[in-house]
C-alpha cells in the first residue's frame, strides 16, 4: 500500500531525503518549519505516533517516527490545526515507506550491469535447504543483498525478506530485475541495522568479503549487527579464514556459531557459518 493511500491523500513528500536519515531527530525541526494548514496524525497498532502530515497547497509535507520520535512543537503544531487521526499497524507503514525511498532510488540511480550467474539461483536455494526447513512466510533479513539473488531465493523457500546494502547500484539493478521488492529493500549502512531493524527469526549475509586486516573492523560491525537483530543466521564466505573470524565474533557476542566446508559451488559460498542465539 502506497503510503499517500494511508494518509487518505492524494500526494506526500517526505521532509527525510534518504530512508536512511530516518533516525535524524533534526528532521523533527525540518518538518516543524514546513508550514501547513492542515495536520495528520498516524498511530500504529499501539497508539504510538508513526508519522505526521502538514498539507501546504496541494501536497502533504510528511515525517516518518518509525525510527525516531515527534518532539513537543510537532505534536502542539499539529494540535493548533485540529488535524485528523489515522490508524494503521506498524508493519504495514513500514513496508510503505520502504517502497517510497526504494521506486525514488530505482527513479534516479542507475543500475549496475548484470552480475548474476542464471545457474546461481538454484545452488543457492539448495544450500539454505541444507541447513533450514522451508519457510511458512517468516521474515528473513538479506544482509548486503547485493542486487538481491539472496531475497528472490529466500522468497523461493516461502521466506519474507527485508533486504538491505549501501550499494545504491546494486540495489537499483536488483529492483529493476524484480529480484528486490520496493517494500521489502532498504538502502543503509550495515554498520547500523539495529537503527532500522528489530529482531527477526532469521537472516542471511551471502558472500560476504573480502574479510582482510584492512577491512575486518568494518565486516565485523556489519556480521555484529545481523546477529543483533537475527536468532537463527547463515552467512557464507569465499575463504576458512574469513569464516572463523566471523566465528570468533560470534561467540564474543555469545552466539553459538557453526563453521562448515562447501563444496557444491567451485566459485561461491566455499564456507559457511550457522549461528543462533544462545
Amino acid at each position: 500500500m502506497k503510503a499517500a493511500e494511508i494518509l487518505g491523500v492524494e500526494e506526500i513528500v517526505f521532509v527525510e531525503p534518504q530512508f536512511s536519515v530516518l533516525p535524524d531527530p533534526r528532521y523533527n525541526a525540518t518538518l516543524a518549519l514546513a508550514g501547513g494548514d492542515q495536520g495528520r496524525l498516524l498511530l500504529d497498532e499501539r497508539e504510538e505516533p508513526i508519522a505526521l502530515a502538514f498539507r501546504k497547497g496541494d501536497c502533504w509535507i510528511t515525517g516518518s517516527f518509525l525510527n525516531r520520535n515527534p518532539n513537543a512543537t510537532l505534536i502542539e503544531k499539529f494540535e493548533s490545526l485540529n488535524g485528523e487521526i489515522y490508524q494503521e499497524d506498524r508493519s504495514i507503514w513500514a513496508a510503505a515507506i520502504r517502497e517510497y525511498y526504494s521506486l525514488a532510488l530505482k527513479n534516479e540511480v542507475p543500475p549496475a550491469m548484470e552480475d548474476l550467474n542464471p545457474k546461481r539461483r538454484e545452488i543457492l536455494g539448495d544450500l539454505i535447504k541444507k541447513f533450514w526447513e522451508t519457510g511458512t512466510g517468516e521474515t528473513c533479513i538479506d544482509c548486503c543483498c547485493g542486487s538481491g539473488v539472496g531475497s528472490l531465493v529466500l522468497r523461493d523457500l516461502g521466506f519474507a525478506p527485508l533486504s538491505y546494502d549501501n550499494d545504491d547500484a546494486l540495489l537499483s539493478l536488483g529492483l529493476a530485475t524484480g529480484r528486490l521488492l520496493p517494500e521489502e529493500t532498504m538502502w543503509i549502512d550495515g554498520t547500523k541495522t539495529a537503527r532500522y531493524i528489530e529482531l527477526v527469526p532469521k537472516g542471511i549475509g551471502i558472500m560476504m568479503g573480502e574479510i582482510n586486516s584492512f577491512s575486518q573492523d568494518m565486516w565485523q560491525a556489519i556480521v555484529g549487527e545481523l546477529f543483533g537483530v537475527s536468532k537463527e543466521t547463515l552467512i557464507t564466505v569465499g575463504t576458512e579464514q574469513e569464516a572463523r573470524r566471523i566465528q570468533g565474533w560470534g561467540e564474543e557476542l555469545g552466539r553459538i556459531v557453526e563453521v562448515s566446508a562447501n563444496p557444491a559451488d567451485p566459485i561461491y559460498d566455499l564456507w559457511v557459518c550457522r549461528s543462533s542465539s544462545k
